[in-house]
């Protein structure tokens, strides 16, 4: 993600979160106080950049080093897509703040669901792994 002159960059099987807001006025209208809200054990939040996935070690089949890609690195990929809206554990996110902005950093191991507005999501893995 990319903010002016600086970039950041998410690594291994993490997500860059922008937190959602929370609700703090009942449907009847009564204000919650902050204990409250803080207490809910899951938040969501709109995903905004991941890093690769789970490194992988190399093939196993794979003896001889000095042939070509031995040492190119592989990823597990993860199911999470760039606005993908995400339900994680709470307690898991940090909070970072990039050029004056709040975002979470989720483990990809936290997130319970994603709610996406397209294709669905695949239910196996890529050949290629």
């Amino acid at each position: 993600m990319k903010r002016g002159k600086k970039q950041l960059l998410v690594v291994g099987d993490r997500v860059l979160v922008e937190p959602t807001k929370t609700e703090t006025m009942t449907k009847v209208g009564l204000f919650l106080p902050p204990g409250v809200v803080e207490k809910e054990e899951v938040r969501a939040g709109t995903v905004v950049a991941m890093g690769p996935g789970t490194p992988l070690p190399p093939p196993s089949d794979e003896q001889e080093p000095w042939k070509d890609g031995y040492r190119t690195p592989r990823f597990l990929p993860m199911q999470v897509r760039v606005g993908d809206t995400a339900l994680f554990f709470r307690k898991a996110a940090i909070e970072i703040t990039f050029e004056d902005e709040p975002f979470l950093v989720v483990p990809y191991g936290a997130i319970l669901v994603l709610v996406r507005n397209d294709a669905a999501v695949p239910d196996q893995l890529p050949p290629e792994l």
